[in-house]
């Protein structure tokens, strides 16, 4: 069994079995719409999405390809294109409840995103964003393999963006979060011991170690954390046909097997990688 308190080994099949269809919050019963240009009689859903200016940023890709999976099998006519600015929860989740720029993001859930958004409520990465390796820096990685207890990684600072839905999960579970508004910083924040590791999801991680290597940092391979979040699509709540096609596109991609084969194409060997049945994994409770 598991314990938020001692680090144990297990394997990865509890990412493949994960259930894809996920429950609402409590009180939350909203229903979303979309963006429909109308040309003559066929209406097509026009829809933009966040893009960073990093060409460097891969961390949208999966759910980029996901969305146009979903958006074929919606048999709905479609156009997508990214906007590119400097993201943050905030403004990505401000612009679309005003309907400005973006019409549609993903991101993990919480209440907060539930009230101000519509969620198509159908965990998109299997939960692997709440598995969480450490990128840490090089001269670092004897200090993480002699930690054996929660307590003992509260002694370090996490890295976070100030917005991310992980800073409140890290610190109702005593770990100390140190918080910068821009994602791009926090590598060369890390190398300079402004916090001790940065905890990325594991289908994330290994691109950005990789874009982060000459800066003497590298993916600590003893520890993980893990807490149960999901990741959705968000709109508007005034678009609900935006809302609709996503999800009926989704339902129909998992159930002819085109939703597992994009999952395992994009996630599949950063999984087999993480080697999780030989880490300590920390469990996490999520706040209520």
């Amino acid at each position: 069994m598991r314990h938020v308190q001692r680090g144990r080994h297990f394997g990865t099949a509890i990412l493949l079995s994960h259930a894809l269809i996920v429950p609402a919050f409590a009180g939350n019963a909203s229903r979303a719409g979309a963006a429909v240009a109308s040309t003559g009689v066929t209406k097509i859903i026009a829809i933009a999405y966040p893009d960073s200016p990093d060409p460097a940023d891969r961390r949208g890709n999966y759910y980029i390809k996901l969305l146009e999976l979903a958006m074929k099998k919606s048999g709905m006519p479609y156009t997508m294109h990214p906007y590119t600015f400097v993201t943050s929860g905030s403004r990505v989740m401000q612009k679309i409840a005003d309907q400005k720029d973006i019409n549609l993001t993903w991101a993990l859930t919480s209440r907060e995103w539930e009230r101000t958004l519509a969620p198509v409520r159908i965990s998109l990465d299997k939960g692997i964003l709440g598995w969480r390796l450490f990128l840490i820096n090089k001269r670092d990685e004897q200090t993480y393999a002699n930690v054996h207890t929660l307590k003992e990684l509260s002694q370090f600072a996490a890295g976070q963006q100030r917005d991310w839905t992980d800073v409140a999960i890290l610190r109702a579970n005593g770990l100390k979060v140190v918080e910068t508004a821009i994602y791009e910083s926090m590598f060369t924040m890390l190398t300079i011991d402004r916090f001790q590791y940065f905890p990325r999801g594991i289908g994330e991680i290994w691109a950005e170690a990789q874009r982060s290597a000459d800066l003497g940092l590298e993916i600590e391979p003893t520890l993980a954390l893990h807490y149960p979040v999901q990741t959705y699509f968000f709109v508007s709540k005034k678009n609900p046909i935006l809302q609709r096609a996503i999800e009926q596109g989704l339902r129909a991609a998992i159930k002819d097997g085109s939703f597992d084969k994009l999952f395992d194409q994009y996630n599949g060997e950063a999984i087999r990688k993480a080697h999780l049945d030989t880490r300590r994994v920390f469990e996490l409770k999520v706040p209520g």
